[in-house]
């Protein structure tokens, strides 16, 4: 079984991402990497510097010294870091929110985005535009920021990110579709499905199913 690194901004991203591994795909030989000052650096410099991209490199290098045989990122907020990363990497490599936008364009063509940390919805945006090009389709993407729901779950409040994840979802109407766009909000999905009537897609879920056919598909 390869090795498959994990590579977190923040410390929240890791629990989400190896339960979802744990259901879908148990076998598989995890080895997590953090450095969570990328987040309070992203948040406080506005966007990506060079130093930040080289250290994403360096990232990216030191995953591979590991012996990963596939490098998955959990930050959703450093998309053109991680697609420098791909381009170098002999293995593959996922961006965070890759494999739940492919997902979502499967599933219809009018997409709610929550998110619950702001420096990473444009980016997102970007990404998700450039998905939904490549599908050839006309889906259209409407996101929405979770007040107060990061601030809770980093003052260890989990329930009351959770409730205001839920809360934002129930407001959403006239779409197909609902994404979490953080890995961190991944449990909150359970309780937000009990009262929508939409898919909600999670990235952590998304992200092992893809990666877990592409791995298949090289081995």
């Amino acid at each position: 079984m390869p090795r498959i690194a994990l590579i977190h901004a923040t410390a929240a991203a890791i629990e989400p991402i190896v339960d979802a591994f744990a259901v879908a795909w148990p076998d598989a030989e995890l080895a997590n990497i953090l450095d969570d000052s990328l987040s309070r650096d992203r948040a406080r410099d506005g966007a990506l510097t060079p130093a930040m991209m080289r250290r994403f490199d360096e990232l990216g290098r030191y995953a591979l010294s590991l012996e990963a045989g596939a490098i998955l990122f959990t930050c959703s907020a450093f998309g053109p870091a991680i697609e420098r990363v791909a381009e170098q990497a002999p293995v593959p490599v996922l961006k965070p929110n890759q494999a739940m936008f492919a997902e979502a364009l499967a599933t219809g063509r009018r997409i709610a985005m929550l998110a619950t940390f702001e420096p990473s919805i444009a980016s997102m945006e970007e990404e998700f535009a450039a998905e939904a090009a490549r599908a050839g389709g006309r889906a259209t993407l409407r996101s929405a920021l979770v007040p107060g729901a990061l601030a809770a779950l980093q003052a260890g409040r989990r329930d009351e990110h959770d409730a205001r994840i839920v809360e934002a979802g129930r407001a959403l109407d006239d779409c197909d579709t609902i994404l979490l766009a953080q890995f961190s909000m991944a449990p909150a999905a359970a309780a937000l499905r009990s009262v929508v009537s939409v898919p909600v897609l999670t990235s952590p879920s998304s992200a092992v199913a893809m990666l877990r056919r592409r791995m298949s598909a090289v081995s």
